[in-house]
């Protein structure tokens, strides 16, 4: 499968050739849902702790005799129905952590990578060619693709000039290619990635190197 090959002026120049096994896969949502359930759930931090009422600070002491005073009878003042009271069920440290099995993962990355081609929605580009952190620039070459909004922009390697030059333009994300995610391919509609990037790709979630793997091993 190829897909054309832009430059920074939005030209093509080239078709490149695709790996079928990352770039060409029917869509499963049962497993993209899950893999975006289990992304979000390890993201959250648990953290959130609130006080029982043995906890909390102050005295057992009962605040006044149970009868012959005339008032309802209460207990400590640490009792959860008094304000600064315990709190009876309340969040506690915990893990939201959720196992998402390895081939699982990397079949809903294919999903989304297939379905960003077969809607259109990959722009390659040959080098973005900042050689230094210029947001008007990269706001010219983004137009140029097609991708004003909504676009997440991935190299092969982490680039300072590439994240500075996109980081105060509105809804434009950039990554490496080794930390392209479920969530990320979900929530931005254009994917462009540069020549590098993609041949990274295809190294990390390929076939082919997999059964490369497997050949060494055995």
């Amino acid at each position: 499968m190829q897909v054309p090959v832009y430059n920074a002026e939005g030209q093509i120049i080239k078709q490149i050739e695709l790996d079928e096994s990352i770039f060409r896969v029917p869509m499963n949502q049962a497993v993209v849902h899950q893999a975006l359930v289990a992304q979000r759930a390890n993201a959250r931090l648990g953290t959130a702790s609130t006080k029982t009422r043995g906890k909390v600070s102050g005295s057992t002491r009962k605040l006044y005799r149970q009868k012959h005073t005339g008032r309802a009878r209460v207990g400590g003042i640490r009792s959860p129905t008094r304000r600064g009271g315990g709190i009876v069920f309340g969040p506690h440290p915990r893990s939201y952590r959720q196992r998402l099995p390895k081939k699982m993962r990397r079949l809903a990355l294919r999903c989304l990578l297939s379905a960003k081609v077969a809607d259109g929605e990959l722009k390659v580009i040959n080098s973005l060619g900042l050689v230094q952190p210029k947001t008007k620039e990269m706001r010219r070459i983004l137009e140029a693709l097609g991708a004003q909004s909504s676009t997440l922009l991935v190299t092969a390697e982490a680039d300072a000039n590439v994240y500075k030059s996109a980081r105060n333009l509105e809804k434009v994300k950039t990554l490496p290619a080794d930390l392209l995610n479920v969530a990320d391919l979900l929530s931005h509609r254009a994917l462009v990635m540069t020549i590098d990037a993609v041949r990274r790709v295809e190294g990390i979630w390929g076939e082919k190197r997999l059964e490369g793997a497997t050949s060494d091993t055995n």
